[in-house]
């Protein structure tokens, strides 16, 4: 009991710190360390360069060109001006009365194509004040409808999203992106659905009420301590950030791209991703993957992260082709997306390593039983019990679900073949489960977002944790039913 006590403790300070801005590169393994020392379950040398860099190291090396190309990709529709194309043809669309949907919309279209939630806030959030102030819509309500386009169903449930919580599973579960699209679209649309009507129901509310959009200093805020180092790890300038946007970005000063090349690239990332999976794959001869030289690996291992680089890579160039004239310095946008992939990834793999020294300790078995037991023997169930609660733990969706993956997928794997369960299920279900519950307080999304708002957590992450969390756990728990019910479509 009382090594549980202690893994609990670090737990409990790496949420803490986090949440008080102490980076994960030191942090995730001070505690790892610390939990290996007060449960003595491991020698403290041996349990960092041999567990949690070893397991760190394997993480940067499996999934870093899809944070890369990931980076590079974002900070090339941010610099085209694509991104704000997007959404002020959307907003246009829409019209300005439907400013929760226009912004949900908005943010839905950039992430689903693999734009990150970040690089999303920044461009869309001017033209989702202008939104909610012409629809006198209170702004504390801005939060949450940016966190719903960008934190929930996009990233977690829509079949073919290259967002790395839909990537993660594949090479464990020998998925793709598309594993389970009936089951991850319905999961999709409650998410939408539920959460446009929540906020829907409250913009009527403050309506009655008399509240509007209220006086309030909007456009880009200047960072501070807190988002300091999200802003740097998404290849932002500083100073861009506090409103002196830096010389040389044409589509600041209304040079757009027009709303049909805006779009293309989204387009190209989900169309390349699948014809790579249904068409290319199985064209190929991928038989030497099974040599040493290759890992000793089958296709199936791989071939979704392979469709993502492809998808992703293609973007990139037909971006750059579209836009040439469009970007100032090619080549300050592809430093600083490549950049940007670095701190992100060391983030998540640092957490890898954290979960990976958890999982080396002797207690990790008690915490295993007890995580299986609350599955009553249901795979779906136990996936979804452990890594929405070590996402919420750790505050991040990535960090939790490999966490959970490199300590307990393959006995998840094994129920699955003994139970009947199809692994794309399986796939689906641990992708909206890292999502139900990542977006807690102590969040770096969450931080972020409020911050760049400007609004605090006591005005509106309310909202956030209803759209983001709540709804999101009844859509997982409307997921694992379905599937319970009518198998994997």
């Amino acid at each position: 009991m009382l090594d549980l006590v202690a893994v609990l403790l670090a737990l409990g300070l790496l949420m803490y710190l986090a949440y008080r801005g102490v980076t994960l590169l030191i942090l995730a393994p001070a505690m790892a360390l610390l939990a290996a020392l007060l449960t003595g379950g491991l020698p403290i040398l041996g349990a960092y360069t041999q567990i949690f860099m070893t397991n760190t190291g394997a993480f940067i090396v499996s999934f870093f060109p899809l944070f890369m190309l990931g980076a590079i990709f974002g900070k090339l529709m941010d610099d085209t001006g694509s991104a704000k194309s997007l959404a002020g043809s959307v907003s246009a669309w829409l019209g300005p009365e439907r400013a929760i949907v226009s912004v949900v919309l908005c943010c839905a279209v950039l992430t689903y194509g693999g734009v990150s939630a970040f690089v999303v806030a920044f461009a869309i959030i001017p033209v989702a004040a202008a939104l909610f102030r012409a629809a006198d819509i209170p702004k504390r309500l801005m939060p949450g409808a940016l966190a719903l386009g960008a934190f929930t169903f996009t990233m977690s449930a829509l079949p073919g999203s290259p967002a790395i919580q839909n990537a993660i599973p594949m090479p464990f579960l020998g998925t793709t992106a598309f594993a389970a699209p009936g089951l991850g679209i319905i999961t999709g649309l409650v998410m939408l659905l539920l959460g446009l009507a929540w906020l829907n129901r409250r913009a009527a509310r403050a309506r009655a009420a008399g509240e509007g959009y209220g006086a309030h200093a909007d456009g880009v805020p200047g960072p501070d301590v807190a988002m300091r180092e999200h802003a740097q790890g998404e290849g932002f300038d500083i100073a861009e950030l506090s409103g002196d946007p830096a010389p040389g970005k044409p589509h600041r000063d209304g040079n757009l791209p027009p709303v049909a090349l805006a779009v293309l690239p989204v387009v190209v990332v989900i169309v390349t991703n699948f014809a790579f999976i249904r068409i290319v794959i199985p064209m190929l001869d991928t038989a030497w993957l099974a040599e040493p030289l290759f890992g000793a690996t089958t296709i199936e291992s791989v071939r979704g992260v392979w469709a993502v680089i492809v998808a992703l890579f293609f973007a990139i160039l037909l971006l750059i082709a579209g836009n040439w004239r469009r970007l100032a310095d090619l080549r300050a946008s592809l430093d600083k997306g490549a950049d940007a992939s670095v701190l992100p990834i060391f983030n998540t793999a640092s957490l890898v390593g954290f979960g990976a020294v958890i999982a080396a300790l002797p207690v990790f078995d008690l915490i295993s039983e007890t995580v299986l037991g609350v599955g009553g023997g249901n795979p779906l169930m136990s996936v979804a019990v452990s890594v929405s609660v070590l996402s919420a733990m750790t505050g991040s969706a990535s960090g939790g679900m490999s966490i959970a993956l490199d300590s307990l997928g393959p006995t998840f794997v094994d129920l699955a073949h003994a139970t009947g369960v199809s692994l794309d299920a399986m796939h689906r279900v641990t992708a909206v489960a890292s999502g139900a519950l990542d977006a807690l307080p102590h969040n770096g999304a969450v931080i972020t977002l409020l911050t760049v708002c400007k609004i605090t957590h006591r005005e509106a992450y309310g909202d956030i944790f209803i759209v983001a969390c709540a709804i999101p756990m009844l859509a997982l728990a409307v997921l694992i039913v379905l599937t319970n019910l009518l198998g994997s479509f």
